[in-house]
């Protein structure tokens, strides 16, 4: 990561002094400021099919903060899910999932609150049906490494620390159109749910979470996919 980046915040308001300590723990890894190096996926986060939104400008200086890249081949799939299921509220409709969750949170998780940056894909819409469908034992690890690839997925980059809230700068805001913005976000979750569908219609052989709670599988074996953007 370049040590000064720009990074955009979605939002239906303007936020000249983004504060630690606020939002919503229920996000993907848990309480933090959301953004992205992308300006126009942050206008698709900002719209709804109703209204306009906003997309905040800042300047981030990451010299000296802790970093912690969920994209980077350290880590695997599990590793992202384990995060994601420890934070995010799941629909266990199976008796197993209550089991997977605390087994990757165990055996993968990791504490997103000793950094001060984290980067890693959002499970918008369909990406986090998908992560819900294989704790849930319905797709395998396989199958939810070639969902998660679907289309483009969106990349964020959340500030977690006090330290880290201190390296940002306001710059100012665009307006994001729903009429432009509602239209590709609605299309980027149609294609993903379309091939995903596709992904179910095949056969396949491949390790499900139940085959993982018995064989005590960890990050460290062959099979399990190392990075999503891979």
């Amino acid at each position: 990561m370049e040590t000064h980046i720009t990074i955009y915040h979605g939002s239906k308001q303007i936020i000249e002094s983004p504060a630690w300590g606020l939002g919503r723990k229920n996000n993907d890894f848990g309480l933090g400021f959301y953004c992205t190096e992308s300006c126009d996926l942050a206008k698709e986060w900002a719209v709804s099919s109703l209204s306009d939104g906003f997309v905040n400008r800042y300047s981030l200086d990451t010299e000296n903060l802790e970093v912690l890249n969920l994209n980077s081949p350290d880590y695997t799939i599990l590793n992202w899910i384990a995060v994601l299921v420890e934070h995010r509220l799941f629909s266990t409709r199976t008796p197993i999932a209550g089991r997977a969750k605390r087994y990757l949170i165990e055996n993968c998780g990791i504490n997103v609150n000793a950094y001060d940056l984290i980067t890693g894909y959002r499970a918008d819409d369909s990406y986090f049906g998908f992560a819900e469908a294989f704790l849930n034992n319905t797709i395998t690890v396989e199958q939810l490494s070639r969902a998660m690839r679907l289309g483009k997925l969106g990349e964020q980059i959340v500030l977690k620390s006090q330290n880290a809230f201190s390296k940002i700068t306001y710059e100012g805001f665009e307006i994001a159109e729903k009429d432009t913005y509602y239209v590709l976000r609605k299309s980027r979750n149609d294609d993903a749910n379309q091939a995903y569908l596709d992904i179910l219609e095949e056969e396949n052989d491949g390790i499900y979470i139940q085959d993982i709670l018995r064989g005590g599988i960890t990050n460290d074996d062959p099979r399990i996919p190392r990075n999503i953007s891979q």
